[in-house]
């Protein structure tokens, strides 16, 4: 076996990025997937996120939080997919059942395409509001987070988590409509 001269790395150790990689790609893949709804997206912000932290100097990728760093470029990067396709027809080849209603095995195909139909509009909805505002919304709503985690995560207030809330959900009633399922 040849010795390494000094200052080479074994090949077969992972570099710093694959390291970070393997430790976060799920996460940042989830968070993706949540927002565009479909797995080719998904994956397309996955590359995207990592590409960028690549092209980083070593210096600049020592974020002081690289988990939530991470997980904001994402959310990020996914809500800037959806503005670019703005008016994008294409639909996910996902289990639309599995998605529609989950736990309900019976669902009627009107219920199941109303569903689509309601996720596509939301996805158009979010990538017409503020960039902020899409964030704070798609970790509170899609994420699961509360006012306090997102807080902390964007490096705010919870009041002004929950008054960007507020105008976010405003703004997509007014974008969206609220038609009932009764028609009233």
């Amino acid at each position: 076996m040849q010795a390494m001269a000094a200052g080479e790395s074994d090949p077969r150790e992972p570099s710093a990025l694959e390291a970070i990689f393997a430790a976060h790609h799920v996460r940042v893949f989830r968070a993706a997937h949540r927002i565009t709804g479909n797995v080719p997206d998904a994956e397309d912000v996955l590359q995207t996120v990592f590409l960028r932290l690549s092209r980083r100097e070593a210096e600049a990728r020592a974020v002081a939080n690289l988990a939530s760093y991470l997980y904001r470029a994402a959310v990020n990067a996914a809500l800037d997919l959806l503005r670019a396709r703005h008016e994008s027809t294409r639909v996910a080849l996902d289990d639309p059942l599995a998605q529609a209603l989950p736990g309900d095995r019976r669902a009627r195909p009107d219920d199941i395409h109303e569903a689509a139909e309601i996720r596509r509009r939301l996805r158009q909805a979010l990538a017409r509001l503020n960039p902020r505002a899409a964030e704070v919304f798609a970790l509170r709503y899609l994420e699961g987070l509360d006012n306090r985690e997102i807080a902390g995560l964007l490096g705010t207030s919870r009041v002004t988590v929950a008054v960007t809330l507020h105008r976010a959900r405003c703004r997509l009633q007014a974008d969206l409509g609220t038609t009932r399922r009764d028609g009233r």
